[in-house]
């Protein structure tokens, strides 16, 4: 049986404080066993590789990044971004968000499908002082890596047993049409 390819991308700069979430995310589950097809890579602000790497067929793609969308400091979301209502890029490939990451890809013409991208985001506290930055995450920030790395894993593991569940059926249903009739 297959195994299917999913990419678990962090995304963030860290010398922009919680701005480091992903890149943190994705140190802690380095130091993890993944299973097989499994390939985490740290991003940082490099939104053109990851744009080329959407590009390359994965069956399933994590982005991990800090999301500011008004919630507490460390607040964890899990989103599936509406790939269809995306606008057009401004492409810059050294400042990224993974919903300008999205709009290169479909500048470049070709979107995975909407159910195989999934965003584990963490609200962010601060990224340091204006025009300064800072080095580390805050307390809150901190304190969600653990539990943001479990989310991923958790997807991880949902998504290669629908896939292995999805592809038994297919080869059952390819067994099946392969038998002789009787009559």
């Amino acid at each position: 049986m297959p195994q299917p390819r999913i990419l678990v991308a962090g995304i963030g700069n860290i010398f922009l404080g919680d701005d480091g979430f992903g890149v943190e995310v994705i140190r802690r589950l380095a130091g993890r066993e993944q299973p097989p097809g499994v390939q985490m890579v740290d991003y940082g602000i490099r939104g053109l590789d990851l744009a080329f790497a959407l590009l390359d067929g994965y069956d399933l793609a994590i982005l991990v990044d800090a999301l500011p969308r008004g919630g507490p400091p460390g607040k964890l979301y899990l989103l599936e971004p509406d790939l269809e209502s995306l606008g057009q890029a401004d492409i810059q490939t050294h400042n990224m968000d993974p919903v300008k990451v999205l709009q290169m890809v479909k500048a470049f013409g070709e979107l995975p499908p909407s159910d195989r991208v999934r965003i584990v985001g963490c609200e962010p506290g601060t990224f340091g002082p204006e025009g300064t930055g800072q080095m580390g995450l805050s307390e809150p920030v901190q304190a969600a890596v653990d539990e943001a790395a479990q989310m991923v894993e958790q997807l991880i593991y949902s998504f290669r047993e629908e896939f292995e569940t999805w592809h038994s059926q297919q080869e059952g249903t390819a067994a099946a049409g392969s038998q002789p009739q009787k009559g």
